[in-house]
């Protein structure tokens, strides 16, 4: 592997959450490869990715200068983004490996390279969340507007989303989850592969004794359900401290009662140290994995989450932290009531979390790559 030429491809590159950590692990893997993407903000990841291995998309966006806002946000791009992965050449690389929520899994490479895919989920807003986001966008004014410009799009990006997932040599799922999912809208099997957590381990021993709030820590998107944590810790009058920014903060912030606390960006180094304290992180949403939770208990904390999706694989309910069973603020407030006096082990939760390290991680990768390549160099 240290003679192949390899690319990493990222479909964008313009926020820091879990699926860009894996883009930096193979860019870490590989320090020679190029990077190519959609989408670049160098403000945002310039320290993870520099600019310098970047090789960003032609879209019509990168002829104009427009604004941050326009520029990255990728809504606006959506019909442009399966020409230009499609545009892409690789021909002179040995190996492609890619980092996939939505469309980089249908670069074309022909078995030449040799093209293997990490994939996050099959796009949700396509799929599984489809209703849910054309209801939002059909609300206010020119609603009617945007939801027949969305029912148009999303139905060309699903044919095309399905007929490309052939291309890949290999499809790593990230979860049972999303293989469950690229079984059912791809009809295409897969290996499951989790993802690792790298920089929210404890360096020291983690704390027994916990403080008296619960924290989030997440992108602020309604997807994420973040309301129902608010709508829970109001109800309890519990203190709820959140980490993250995103679209949804405003809504959020306009909900939250008097204990609910917003901090958002946190350094990795302040974000350990709230987990470690933290009476439990909640995580209200159902997700394809989800790295908060394995995070969390990294760092000792208890996690208390919704059943569903990828919490059911990394939470042990009532060893790990506790699950809540209907997607409602009113049952996480039930859950919440019912295991306030109860007490997690902290060194149990961490011994865990190291399920998922990254050393496991990049040697499964390594594995696959020996499998795909034999005779590429």
């Amino acid at each position: 592997m240290s003679v192949m030429k390899v690319a990493i491809v990222h479909e964008l590159l313009t926020r820091r959450g879990g699926a860009e950590r894996i883009a930096r692990i193979f860019a870490d893997m590989f320090p020679e490869a190029p990077v190519y993407t959609l989408l670049y903000n160098e403000k945002k990841l310039g320290e993870w990715i520099p600019k310098e291995r970047v090789r960003t998309a032609k879209l019509p966006v990168s002829r104009f200068p427009f604004p941050a806002f326009i520029r990255y946000n990728h809504h606006l791009h959506l019909r442009h983004f399966p020409k230009a992965v499609e545009a892409w050449d690789f021909s002179e690389f040995d190996l492609v490996l890619s980092s996939s929520s939505a469309f980089v899994h249908g670069i074309i490479t022909n078995g030449n390279p040799k093209h293997i895919c990490y994939i996050h989920s099959p796009a949700r807003y396509l799929w599984d969340s489809m209703h849910e986001v054309v209801q939002r966008a059909s609300q206010g004014p020119l609603g009617w507007l945007k939801r027949q410009w969305l029912e148009r799009t999303f139905h060309a990006l699903r044919i095309w989303d399905a007929e490309s997932a052939d291309r890949p040599d290999a499809l790593i799922a990230n979860s049972k989850e999303v293989q469950r999912r690229i079984e059912c809208y791809w009809r295409h099997g897969s290996n499951v592969l989790y993802p690792p957590i790298e920089d929210f381990w404890m360096e020291k021993d983690v704390q027994k004794k916990k403080k008296d709030f619960y924290l989030i820590v997440s992108t602020l998107t309604p997807y994420k359900c973040i309301d129902r944590a608010i709508g829970a810790c109001n109800s309890l009058k519990v203190p709820l401290k959140i980490i993250g920014e995103g679209c949804d903060r405003r809504r959020l912030q306009k909900m939250a009662g008097p204990t609910v606390e917003f901090l958002g960006y946190q350094s990795n180094e302040a974000v350990r140290d709230l987990y470690s304290q933290a009476k439990a992180v909640l995580f209200p949403a159902k997700d394809d994995f989800g790295l908060v939770p394995v995070e969390a208990m990294a760092c000792g904390a208890p996690v208390i989450a919704l059943g569903e999706g990828g919490a059911l694989e990394t939470v042990q309910d009532g060893e790990t932290g506790f699950f809540f069973h209907e997607p409602t603020a009113d049952a996480l407030e039930e859950t919440m009531h019912q295991t306030r006096a109860i007490s997690i082990d902290p060194a149990h939760c961490r011994a865990h979390a190291k399920r998922f390290g990254r050393d496991r991680f990049e040697k499964s990768i390594r594995e696959t790559i020996d499998m795909q390549c034999v005779g590429c160099t």
